[in-house]
């Protein structure tokens, strides 16, 4: 299995979303901007987000497995992928690319 690097490339936040539809929570989102992480054999790397790491689960399988090209040259670099968390709030954009 090949070898795979994600790393945030962009955090947002709705704050007017937020204040109109979300219950106040104390704890959301670890996630900094340029943090990156490596995923070996597909195993959730320490410190992601379960609901992010579940959103680009499919992506990282397929690349880890000698794939890519996703949705026919979706991507300048075949063997990569731009990923965003479910949170409609603060979403978290991921580059996922093969590193080895």
């Amino acid at each position: 299995m090949k070898k795979i690097m994600i790393t945030v490339k962009r955090v947002a936040c709705y704050n007017d979303l937020m204040q109109e539809f979300e219950n106040p929570i104390e704890h959301a989102c670890d996630m900094k901007l340029g943090q990156s992480f490596i995923v070996e054999n597909c195993c959730k790397p320490d410190g992601m987000c379960d609901s992010a790491w579940e959103t680009m689960l499919p992506f990282i399988k397929e690349l880890s497995d000698g794939g890519g090209n996703f949705y026919d040259g979706w991507m300048k670099n075949p063997y990569s992928a731009m990923v965003s968390c479910n949170d409609g709030f603060r979403p978290v954009s991921f580059y996922i690319e093969v590193i080895e």
